[in-house]
């Protein structure tokens, strides 16, 4: 194959470019992202009941439609949450690879089955149904500079005028507004009422009768008279629109003409639809909307979009209004690419000096540097064809890709330089003849590199998503690169060499001269080290088995993760205050966490924008949230402006907070997976035993895990029981005194819950009416008293007459984990253990737990048991496969098994590199470790072959050996330091995605230093005692069989 394009340069040529015009045209196609869609597809569905608490609206919503959704395709599992101010939401999590726009499909099939049993409030406030994504990718604050507008007005202005532009935006998927459109807000006063002997259920009446749309009809509809001249639409009665409107509703009219209109017993104004959530931007008032991506969107483009439609909407704001970014993503992911790139180009650099250094010829240098832009381009084009994205994982393995890439070439110009000197052949004889020398190691490198990645990419959940980006990259890269070895070097090298005549050595004055001259020693000084190695095993193979056993003890110190923290430029801060705390008190303590972030640590803090209502763990008046902005990493290269270092220092000041808990945590690298690191775990109440009992469970295991040393930091994601009011009314009392229970049941929701009555128009927008009872009336019990219900005599009888109340405890957030009540438990392994064991001590402690109650694993946690700790599989797997191709491509058993024992010795340093940095056993790390084998088994690969030949020409074993080390020395250090060198940026970068690109660096470098300074002496061993052993073991088979 290579002699056709050794005779065709220019037919290579057009190969290379067509290869690198398909890649350029992909990069410009394939959307980029931080991360690949990694958390498996998800659908929510959210519902609101006003006025309800948890447990009505668990038992009257949930479990209705949780009932309907069971025997969906491809249903992993179900988790839903009931809040106390009467919202709910459900989400329904798939297997990975299944279609989410087919999951929404099926889910709203569903809940068609589900919407005529909930009842009547529900199905008026609408069901939502949205693809689920769980991290914001942005947040957008709305700020009045001047004070001129205040939080709801900003709301409101957002959901008229912002709200619909940006979920039409390219790449949106949902969105979450903090604050509520106007509404009619009409606030009745219970005393007004009761003088004119009014019930809260005559005024929604009248309201429903006088704010309708009617329609008409038309003068001269057809069918019409003959003759009929007129044809004109007739207006009727239309929605109302200002509250002067609305306080003219007549109520009733006396016999004596006299009116009671609803200005006389209620106050009528535009007021927001709730008052639960409230914002604030460094202390300004102000509203935002968080913004979810669709599935499959590009994060980049969508931000951009997101800021063009805001740009375009800005010269219609009102005076002294601005948009702020208090919280994006986006930065983080052009960044982290951004390094990456810079990275690739700083490697190719690195590699092209360290070839040059070796070769010391500019045209030979330039060969190997040509073959990367083909080969990286055509990656991306294989990424395209396998429908990825570029996202840090895939340029990660394109970093890693290029000192792989370059070894190929390296070796084919290497070879080629040496018969042209050996033999003073012409180049294009020189490359016929060293094609054939070396195109069998060039296939045998390759299907080892391939064969060390390609297992990865059948590993099921998420862990399978990543190793999929790197393995499909690698390979593709891999498979590319011997082509390319294949077809357009030996053509390169053919016509872009120069000749050399026999016998001619290298440079011998100047930096070249003295750098052979001192390489050359130090060749000769480890040809007469192998030579006495091979003579004295013993030793040698004692520090062998020394090594493998540290090798293993290192193992089982390296502290485990799934994924290495990023400095992402944000920082989350979660409130929560005590039980029952007022909205009030919650805004004491956010207003304390952000002076001391916009004070004390302003170097780094760049804007703190506040959520009072709502937080990661529920929603409730003692719920607080804060999206920290903080610098560019330029301007935060201290350590101590890391977003690591601000949280440590903010949850320590935070400690000091009497009255509340405030958390400080830092967004996982991958915030699809939970906005939380460590485990998650969910308490099943399996048996029906009650939630008392599934408190007492969770207590009674937050004791234990707190006794535990595998266990820290173990908290229920959830609220503690808290008191309710449990109104009792004594229907008999009632009916005794001539009252309808529907009267009775229809003043409390209006009166205490707010009550949705219709729809109103304001400034062309249809907005809703609620009515409820004025704040100084629903206070406390005592104001029960206050209202009054009409009897079938008229009269007007008060609450204390039939009602009685009594304090008792509920839980404000109930949850429920594939159809049965559960409590959310997370947690993290204890210094030193791994997430894999502090799940198996949940498990042995889950086990002492009451009868009835059981265990399952969710999130990230769900994800690591699918992956069911695949690292040890996965490197076994790798290791079979990497000994069959060797196996096949040196038709041997023997041979193979000296390639596989020098494994230990790359691994040793990439344990050794990792354990001194402090960094832990991750995905990347996984990676790295794959590539160090895979390189370790190419330097061995590089010897063998070549001493496989030399004895089959009839050297004895030990001196093809020791001739095999010399003449391979060269590329072998060449290509090593070639592939250490491109990594290095990796383990020095900063910045955005600095975490992973460490934990990729520091293990392949440390890998690749111990495997090529450890694996050039032991090669030669190994290779010598198998092939030794070997033969002896064939020849006494033989000399039995010859005495037969």
């Amino acid at each position: 194959m290579s002699r056709f394009f050794i005779d065709r340069p220019i037919f290579a040529w057009v190969v290379a470019l067509v290869i690198m015009l398909v890649g350029g045209l992909a990069i410009l196609k394939l959307p980029i992202n931080q991360y690949p869609s990694i958390a498996p597809p998800a659908v929510g569905i959210s519902v609101s009941y006003p006025g309800a608490s948890a447990q009505t609206v668990q038992d009257t919503v949930v479990q209705v439609i949780e009932q309907q959704l069971n025997g969906i395709d491809g249903l992993r599992y179900i988790s839903s949450e009931s809040n106390s101010d009467g919202s709910m939401s459900i989400t329904v999590t798939f297997n990975q690879g299944t279609d989410p726009d087919i999951a929404q499909v099926q889910v709203q099939n569903k809940l068609q089955l589900a919407t005529p049993l909930l009842p009547q409030e529900v199905q008026q406030q609408g069901i939502r149904v949205t693809k689920a994504v769980r991290n914001f990718l942005m947040v957008v604050a709305v700020v009045s500079e001047d004070g001129s507008m205040d939080r709801f007005d900003l709301a409101d202005y957002i959901v008229s005028n912002i709200q619909d532009p940006i979920s039409r935006t390219q790449g949106v998927g949902d969105f979450q507004v903090f604050g509520a459109p106007y509404a009619m807000r009409i606030w009745l006063d219970p005393a007004k009422l009761n003088s004119f002997n009014l019930m809260p259920g005559d005024v929604s009446t009248a309201i429903k009768a006088q704010n309708v749309q009617v329609s008409a009809g038309q003068f001269g509809g057809l069918p019409a008279v003959p003759g009929q001249q007129l044809n004109a639409t007739i207006l009727s009665k239309t929605r109302l629109q200002t509250p002067e409107q609305f306080r003219d509703i007549l109520l009733k009219v006396n016999s004596d003409g006299s009116q009671v209109r609803l200005g006389d017993v209620a106050s009528v104004e535009l007021g927001a639809q709730n008052a639960d959530i409230t914002a604030l931007y460094n202390g300004m008032p102000a509203s935002g909307m968080a913004i979810k991506l669709a599935t499959g969107a590009n994060a980049l483009e969508t931000a951009k979009a997101i800021r063009k439609t805001l740009a375009d909407l800005e010269p219609f704001f009102p005076e002294g209004m601005k948009v702020e970014f208090p919280y994006d993503t986006s930065p983080v992911v052009s960044e982290s690419i951004l390094g990456v790139v810079k990275t690739l180009f700083e490697a190719v650099v690195l590699v092209f000096l360290v070839m040059y250094l070796f070769l010391q010829n500019f045209r030979a240098t330039l060969i190997p540097t040509l073959a990367v832009p083909v080969v990286l381009l055509g990656t991306f084009g294989l990424l395209a064809a396998f429908g990825f994205t570029i996202n840090i994982l895939t340029m990660f393995a394109m970093v890693l890709a290029i000192g792989l890439l370059v070894d190929d070439a390296i070796v084919v110009v290497e070879n080629v330089e040496r018969v042209m000197a050996e033999e003073g052949l012409s180049p294009l004889e020189a490359t016929r003849r060293s094609m054939g020398q070396i195109q069998g190691a060039l296939v045998g490198i390759g299907l080892v590199l391939s064969a060390v990645f390609l297992p990865m990419a059948f590993f099921g959940g998420s862990t399978g998503v990543i190793y999929r980006q790197f393995s499909i990259t690698i390979a593709s890269a891999m498979i590319l690169s011997v082509l390319v070895a294949l077809i357009f070097t030996p053509a390169l090298c053919a016509t872009i060499l120069k000749p050399v005549q026999k016998g001619h050595t290298q440079a011998e004055r100047g930096f070249f001269g003295w750098f052979n001259r001192t390489f050359d020693r130090g060749v000769k000084r480890y040809e007469g080290s192998v030579a006495s190695i091979l003579q004295r095993k013993t030793p040698y193979l004692l520090l062998y088995v020394v090594i493998v056993a540290l090798m293993a003890f290192l193992f089982t110190r390296l502290p485990s993760s799934f994924l290495p923290g990023e400095d992402q430029g944000v920082l989350f801060a979660q409130v929560q205050a005590p039980v029952g705390a007022s909205a009030e008190r919650t805004q004491q303590t956010v207003d304390a966490m952000r002076t001391y972030l916009l004070e004390q640590e302003s170097d780094s803090v760049s804007s703190v924008f506040t959520v009072t209502g709502f937080n990661f763990a529920g929603r409730g008046q003692n719920a607080g949230l804060a999206f920290i902005g903080l610098k560019p990493w330029e301007e935060r290269n201290d350590p101590d402006l890391s977003v690591f270092a601000v949280q440590q220092r903010a949850q320590q000041y935070f400690a000091g907070f009497r009255d509340a808990m405030v958390f400080a945590f830092a967004p996982p690298a991958v915030m699809e997976l939970g906005t939380a690191s460590g485990f998650n775990v969910y308490l099943q109440d399996n048996a029906g035993v009650g939630h008392d009992v599934l408190m007492q469970a969770r207590n009674q295991l937050l004791g234990m895990a707190s006794q535990s040393p595998v266990l820290a930091n173990v908290r229920p994601n959830g609220q503690d029981d808290q008191p309710q009011f449990q109104l009792i009314i004594d229907d008999e009392k009632a009916s005794a005194l001539g009252l309808s229970l529907a009267d009775i049941n229809q003043t409390l929701s209006i009166a205490w819950g707010s009550s949705y009555v219709n729809d109103f128009i304001d400034r062309g927008r249809v907005k809703k009416v609620f009515l409820q009872g004025q704040a100084d009336s629903r206070m406390n019990p005592e104001d029960l008293q206050k209202w009054f219900v009409r009897n079938s005599q008229g009269e007007m009888v008060p609450f204390s007459a039939f009602a009685t109340g009594e304090w008792v405890y509920g839980s404000p957030k109930l949850s429920r984990y594939n159809g049965v009540p559960a409590m959310e438990i997370q947690g993290e392994p204890g210094p030193g253990y791994s997430t894999g064991d502090a799940m198996a001590e949940i498990e042995r402690l889950g086990q002492q737990l009451p009868k009835g109650i059981g265990l399952s694993w969710t999130g990230l946690s769900f994800e690591e048991r699918l992956s069911g700790d695949q690292a040890p599989a996965l490197y076994a797997l790798s290791l079979i496969v990497v000994f069959l191709c060797l196996a096949a491509l040196y038709e041997s058993w023997s041979i193979p098994l000296a390639v596989m024992l020098v494994v230990p010795l790359g691994v040793i340093g990439a344990l050794l590199a990792t354990l001194g940095r402090g960094l832990s056993n991750d995905v990347f790390f996984q990676v790295g470790l794959l590539t160090t084998i895979g390189l370790t088994a190419k330097n061995a690969i590089l010897i063998v072959e070549f001493a496989k030949d030399l004895h089959e020409q009839g050297m004895s074993i030990g001196e093809a050996a020791v001739e095999a080390c010399r003449l391979r020395l060269r590329p072998i250090i060449m290509t090593s330091l070639a592939f250490t060198l491109g990594v290095v940026p990796l383990a020095l970068a900063s910045g955005a995605g600095a975490g992973s690109s460490h934990a990729i660096g520091t293990g392949v470098i440390g890998g690749m230093i111990t495997a090529t300074v450890l694996a050039i002496f032991w090669v030669p061993l190994f290779y010598v005692l198998v092939t030794q052993w070997f033969t002896e073991r064939k020849g006494k088979t033989d000399t039995a069989e010859d005495a037969q």
